[in-house]
């Protein structure tokens, strides 16, 4: 019986609501993009694709006035009979006339600056009117790329079968097309739930795709707004700090309200800031419509040319509120003469505007699927979709798909491998890899001639690396299994090491992963290996400076981590460890050949004698818990997908432990912790922290290799985008310790806010850093240093440089320097 009433309930459902189809065109007949439509004093709504097609879904029949918004033309008001299931509706939209109604523009009575006034006075009062609401929401996505070139800097380009399955001979045509339907719960500042109905990705079939609501949120009654960095909203509290405003003429909606159109003019360029058009709504002064772009430049993402962005709300004279109900990003980009452009689309429908949720209603579970959510035909897809596809995108849809079908099957995905799997000569110098896609697993051979890994050091001399990996994948069930052995072979001292791995991963839902590993291997005293294999070797054989120091470790230990609770990973390591001390066994260099290096002992760098610890083993035994307060995450049927909480720190606590070692001085414990935290000062800039603190104890004479080492940098060349875990002069060795400890990083990068109002300076387009590093041990006198540089440097699109001054004072010693930053380095060591 209940099974009837249901058929009964979805028939009426699906049979009690009309189509209103139709084209949009200017008076010439020229199709209009994106045009708002929807149902007079509802929420129900749609936009016109690229070509102008529309379709709305009124969900009572009968006589319907559907109104036609859209910036620079009249709004159109027509009632309509939906007496039949499906009606065709072609509309004709006029320009709109603006007037000034005869304004004496005086510069020092702009009539805009009164208006902007008036929004700001205004906008508490008109976000607290949609400060909490539901409703359903619509996101498509396409990214598309022309004249994709066959090579890149001499390297040929692989976007894999599934993106270059749609692309033209010139390398033209899309790579990514999604769609998203879901139902949303949102209270202001940042409560979000969202529950994904259904989601779809051109030639996936996966289809969980990431077009969510919690990552198209722009509202432009908020001081700043989200673009890596934060831009200022043209209504801003301080809006006229970085703004000019014209009023460019006024019109009336299809509500006969009084509609001001302001062009927002940027009073810097270089500034974070918009420019375009805001449209404000007399007397009550909501925002009517967004028409703003974003050069590239101004959000600090050199690789794209403009972003605009498109809001257009409507009016509900029952309640009284102005509703976004759709929403346009697009953006243009470019790289090597390849051009990118991408257009999202947002609808947002059925809203209801409750007094209150209930207390469970948000979670840190910010997006959930339901079952089957990727599953849905193209009947529904067809039934649902409020924005019809083009020509080109129903294309895509179907050439993917069907090419998907025949890619996931195994006669396709052997023929494929066993193009690329052929095995030639070379390869045995080169290395080889193979592939079974079909059953999910892998083999690499990295070759006897790896030149990627080619290093020196003044203990080994140059090195090679080689090895065998093997991986085998589940992707359904979220597991991974990999077995690696690395062979390193040292031509100066004519050492053969290896080193073999296994990890299994369990799952994508606590990410429970098991690690065993063991071997022999080089390894700097410092375990945080703060001096990368490529710099040191550039130092040492061009500068004649080995500040890599190096010891013998032969090891075998196993570790296991997970998530035990929402936000919070253990992870814990017991490990068996040989120790051997070593010496230089080459003075060799490009340069300088009559000096000499120092020795390999940290402690002695001119004792070329006298090892650094004597020969030893002991058992170490660590667990370390990582908490993430706040954690917000994503429940896809694969697996769940953690999103840090920018509002919070993430803090690190660790104890550490050795015990069994060949002497009972080489035992200790250790209890140590940490806090990282980012401090956002909205278009100020961040403010980044990381604190660290730590304790030993029963350590009076363990080993050397077992104190607390901390980064320091003598290469004065920085590797990383961020200096908030080294010193930046302070010698590598120098204030290790066996006993208490805390260093504290500070660093604020601007994000431009001063740098954009320097003239001269401001054409750099970069970001001025400002940091505060310090170190205190018992014992000793506190180091410290301040620096102060300039970062996002560099060449055109390029920005992988940056350039710091740096004083540092300890015992009445002060140091000055510069260091400089080569980012790229995080790619090639």
């Amino acid at each position: 019986m209940k099974n009837y009433i249901l058929l009964a309930f979805l028939f009426f459902s699906i049979t009690n609501f009309a189509q209103i189809k139709g084209t949009v065109t200017d008076e010439k007949g020229n199709p209009l993009p994106f045009v708002s439509v929807f149902e007079e004093n509802t929420y129900t709504g749609t936009t016109s694709n690229e070509k102008g097609n529309y379709q709305l879904n009124v969900k009572e029949t009968g006589k319907n006035r559907i109104i036609f918004q859209y910036l620079g033309f009249k709004t159109q008001k027509i009632t309509v009979s939906t007496d039949s299931k499906t009606i065709t509706l072609d509309v004709k939209m006029l320009e709109e006339s603006f007037t000034l109604n005869e304004v004496v523009i005086d510069p020092k009575n702009n009539p805009a600056n009164a208006i902007i006034k008036n929004a700001i006075a205004n906008k508490k009062e008109n976000s607290q009117k949609t400060s909490r609401y539901t409703a359903d929401f619509y996101s498509k996505g396409m990214f598309k790329v022309k004249d994709l070139p066959k090579k890149i800097l001499g390297q040929k380009v692989d976007l894999g079968d599934d993106m270059a399955s749609n692309l033209d001979s010139t390398g033209t045509g899309i790579l990514y097309l999604s769609e998203t339907v879901s139902k949303i719960a949102y209270e202001k500042p940042n409560k979000l739930k969202e529950k994904i109905v259904a989601s779809r990705i051109s030639g996936n079939n996966k289809g969980y795709s990431y077009n969510t609501a919690s990552l198209s949120y722009y509202d432009f009654y908020d001081n700043t707004l989200d673009f890596d960095v934060r831009l200022i909203s043209p209504i801003a509290d301080n809006a006229f700090n970085y703004y000019k405003y014209k009023l460019e003429g006024t019109f009336f909606d299809s509500n006969n309200q009084e509609i001001n159109k302001i062009k927002v003019i940027p009073k810097r360029d270089k500034e974070p800031v918009f420019e375009g058009y805001i449209y404000i709504v007399d007397d009550s002064f909501a925002i009517y419509a967004i028409d703003l772009d974003i050069k590239g430049y101004r959000m600090k993402n050199e690789f794209t040319e403009v972003m605009t962005l498109k809001q257009s709300f409507n009016y509900n004279a029952t309640n009284k509120i102005w509703s976004k109900n759709a929403q346009t990003l697009s953006f243009n980009a470019g790289i090597f003469g390849v051009k990118f452009s991408g257009q999202f689309n947002y609808i947002y429908s059925n809203y209801e505007f409750p007094d209150s949720f209930e207390k469970k209603t948000f979670t840190n579970e910010i997006v959930a699927f339901e079952a089957n959510a990727n599953k849905k035909d193209n009947a529904f897809w067809n039934e649902i979709r409020p924005i019809p596809l083009t020509i080109e995108e129903s294309t895509d849809y179907t050439k993917k798909d069907s090419l998907l079908i025949i890619r996931k099957s195994q006669k396709y995905t052997d023929s494929v491998d066993a193009k690329n799997n052929k095995f030639k000569v070379w390869d045995i110098l080169a290395g080889y890899d193979y592939k079974n896609t079909f059953k999910k697993h892998s083999f690499s051979y990295d070759g006897l001639l790896n030149i990627t890994s080619l290093s020196f050091n003044t203990v080994q001399g140059f090195n090679l690396d080689s090895g065998f990996s093997f991986k085998k994948w589940n992707e359904e069930e979220g597991k991974s299994t990999s077995v690696k052995t690395i062979f390193n072979y040292g031509f100066s001292d004519e050492r053969f090491r290896v080193i073999g791995e296994f990890n299994h991963k369990f799952n994508n839902i606590n990410y429970a992963t098991i690690g065993i590993s063991g071997g022999t291997k080089v390894a700097q005293f410092n375990g945080a290996e703060p001096i990368s294999k490529f710099v040191n070797s550039i130092s040492s054989l061009f500068f004649k400076d080995n500040y890599i120091k190096l010891y013998n470790l032969e090891f075998a230990q196993i570790n296991y981590a997970q998530d035990v609770a929402n936000g919070i990973n253990l992870n814990g390591k017991v490990a068996y460890e040989q120790r051997k001390p070593l010496f230089n066994t080459t003075d060799y260099s490009f340069f300088k050949r009559d000096d000499f290096y120092s020795s390999n002992n940290p402690l002695a760098p001119n004792d070329f004698d006298t090892p650094a610890f004597d020969q030893h083993h002991l058992f170490k035994a660590a667990l370390t818990a990582r908490i993430n307060f706040g954690n917000k995450y994503i429940s896809r049927p694969d697996g769940r997908y953690n999103f840090k909480d920018d509002k919070y720190p993430t803090v690190f606590l660790v104890f550490e432990k050795a015990f069994a070692a060949s002497e009972k001085k080489y035992e200790f414990e250790r209890i140590g912790t940490s806090v990282q935290y980012d401090l956002s000062l909205g278009n100020k800039g961040i403010l980044g922290m990381n604190l660290r603190a730590g304790k030993f104890f029963n350590a009076e004479n363990i080993s050397f290799i077992d104190y607390r080492h901390f980064n320091g940098n003598q290469t004065h060349i920085g590797t990383t985008d961020r200096y908030l875990n080294v010193f930046n002069l302070m010698p590598y060795y120098n204030n290790s310790t066996n006993d208490s400890y805390f260093e504290n990083h500070l660093e604020y990068n601007d994000t431009g806010f001063i740098m954009n109002k320097i003239p001269l300076l401001n054409l750099l387009k970069s970001t001025m850093n400002l940091g505060f590093h310090s170190l205190a041990i018992p014992g000793r006198k506190p180091y410290s240093e301040f620096t102060v540089g300039l970062d996002n440097l560099g060449f055109g699109k390029f920005k992988l440089f940056r350039v710091d001054y740096v004083h540092s004072y300890q015992s009445g010693i002060q140091q000055n320097g510069v260091v400089f930053g080569l980012k790229i380095l995080n790619v090639l060591d």
